[in-house]
C-alpha cells in the first residue's frame, strides 16, 4: 500500500515555482541568469511598513493572535476595502491567511463536494486548477482569445454552467494575460450570474491596484452589489506593497462563510504572523504614495517590454492592463530549431532552450493553460529588462 493519498496524483508542483527555482540554482552556479518568472517585486517593502514590523517586535507582540487576525488588522482590511472600491465589510467577514493562496484553498475545501465544478477562465493562474481537484471539485477551464483580450465574455460564461457549477473565479487584472475587466464587461458577466443563485463568485485582485494608463480597477461586488451574499472577495498585501515574504492575504464574504473558513483554518495554519499582521495594519492605514510610485515605474517597464519583443520576428506581444507581467505568443516559431539543433515543438521547449541557451527565465504558457505562449514578469530593473530583450531577440533570431 502506497503512503501517497490519490488526491496527490491529481496535482503538480507549482511551474512557476519550479522555474524560479530552477534560475535560482543556475545562478548560485555562478551562470549569468536573468530571471523573468517570478511573480515577485524587485522594490523593498516600503520603510513605514517595515517600521510597524519592528515596533510590533519591540511591544512584544510575538504570540498567537485569533485564528482570522487580530481585530486591528481585519478593520484596517475592511477599511480599505471601502476606500479602495466603496465595498462596506464589517471585520467579522474579514479573514486574514497566510498569503492569497491560502485564501483560494480555504474557499475551495471549504465548499467543493465531489464533482462540483468551478468555472476558470484561461490564460489562469497556474495553482486554481490544482487547488480545485485537491478539493475533489472538477476545474471547467474556459479558453478566451486575444481578439477578447483574454476577457471571458457574458456569451462564454453562460455556456460553460452546468447543473453542477459551483464557482466562477474571476482573476482582474489576469495572470499571466494583464488583462483588467472594464466595469461594462463586469455589468455583462455579472447579468448572467444573478440568472444562477446557486453559484458563487471568486474575485481574486490581488493585482486591483497595479494598473495603468488611468484605468480604474473595478471588482464583482463593487459592480453588482446583489451578488455580495455569494462572493468572495480576495487579496493581499504581496503586489502592491511589495511584502511577498511577509505572507498575508485576505478574504471578505458573508460572515456566515467567513466562520468555515476560520473553521478550516483553525485546523490548518491558524493565525498568520503576528508580526506580518503589525505591517499589514500599517500598509492598509498608511500613506498610500508607495503603491502609486511603484505602479508608475511598471507601467514604464512595461511600455519598454511591449515596444521590444513586439519588434521581434515570431513574436506576438499584447499591450497588458496591467500586473506585471507580458504574454507573448510564440505560435509561429513552433516547429523551428535552435542553433544547436534542438527542435521547439511546444512553448514549453521554447523557455527551456531560451533558459540553457540565453540564461533568460520565463514560463511557458501551457502552465497557465494556454500553449503557445510564454509568460515574461517585468517586475525588475529596467537594466535587466533591456538585456532580457536583447537576449530574447537573438534566441528568436537564431531559430531556423
Amino acid at each position: 500500500m502506497s503512503i501517497v493519498a490519490e488526491r496527490m496524483n491529481r496535482i503538480l508542483p507549482s511551474q512557476t515555482i519550479a522555474i524560479t527555482q530552477k534560475a535560482r540554482q543556475l545562478k548560485a552556479e555562478g551562470k549569468d541568469i536573468i530571471s523573468l518568472s517570478a511573480g515577485e517585486p524587485d522594490f523593498d517593502t516600503p520603510d513605514f511598513i517595515k517600521q510597524a514590523a519592528i515596533e510590533a517586535l519591540a511591544k512584544g507582540e510575538t504570540r498567537y493572535t485569533d485564528v482570522a487576525g487580530t481585530s486591528a488588522v481585519r478593520q484596517a482590511v475592511a477599511d480599505r476595502l471601502n476606500a479602495d472600491f466603496g465595498l462596506d465589510y464589517r471585520k467579522e467577514e474579514i479573514c486574514v491567511s497566510t498569503g492569497g493562496k491560502q485564501v483560494i484553498y480555504n474557499a475551495l475545501m471549504a465548499s467543493l463536494n465531489a464533482g462540483d465544478e468551478v468555472i476558470i477562465p484561461a490564460p489562469a493562474w497556474v495553482s486554481y486548477p490544482d487547488i480545485v481537484r485537491l478539493a475533489d471539485g472538477v476545474p471547467v477551464i474556459v479558453q478566451t482569445s486575444p481578439e477578447n483580450g483574454f476577457r471571458l465574455t457574458a456569451e462564454q460564461l453562460r455556456g460553460a454552467i452546468t447543473e453542477r457549477t459551483k464557482w466562477f473565479m474571476i482573476n482582474s487584472p489576469c495572470n499571466p494575460t494583464g488583462a483588467a475587466y472594464s466595469e461594462q464587461e463586469l455589468r455583462a458577466l455579472t447579468d448572467v450570474l444573478l440568472d444562477y443563485p446557486d453559484i458563487w463568485i471568486f474575485a481574486d485582485d490581488i493585482y486591483a491596484k497595479l494598473i495603468y494608463d488611468g484605468r480604474v480597477s473595478k471588482t464583482i461586488v463593487q459592480v453588482e452589489p446583489r451578488l455580495r451574499d455569494r462572493t468572495v472577495t480576495m487579496n493581499g498585501v504581496s503586489k502592491a506593497y511589495a511584502m511577498t515574504g511577509w505572507r498575508i492575504g485576505f478574504s471578505a464574504a458573508p460572515e456566515a462563510f467567513t466562520k468555515q473558513l476560520i473553521k478550516l483554518q483553525s485546523q490548518s495554519t491558524s493565525n498568520p504572523c503576528s508580526i506580518a499582521q503589525a505591517a499589514t495594519v500599517a500598509a492598509m492605514s498608511g500613506p498610500q504614495n508607495c503603491v502609486s510610485e511603484m505602479r508608475e515605474v511598471y507601467q514604464t517597464r512595461r511600455d519598454l517590454v511591449v515596444s521590444r519583443l513586439s519588434q521581434v520576428d515570431g513574436l506576438e506581444c499584447g499591450r497588458p492592463d496591467g500586473a506585471f507581467y507580458a504574454f507573448v505568443s510564440v505560435r509561429s516559431l513552433i516547429g523551428k530549431k535552435t542553433s544547436t539543433g534542438r527542435k521547439i515543438a511546444s512553448c514549453e521547449d521554447f523557455v527551456t532552450s531560451l533558459l540553457e541557451e540565453t540564461g533568460v527565465a520565463a514560463v511557458h504558457g501551457a502552465a497557465f493553460l494556454t500553449p503557445g505562449y510564454f509568460r515574461v514578469s517585468y517586475a525588475t530593473s529596467t537594466e535587466l529588462l533591456e538585456e532580457a530583450c536583447r537576449r530574447i531577440k537573438r534566441f528568436c533570431e537564431s531559430l531556423s
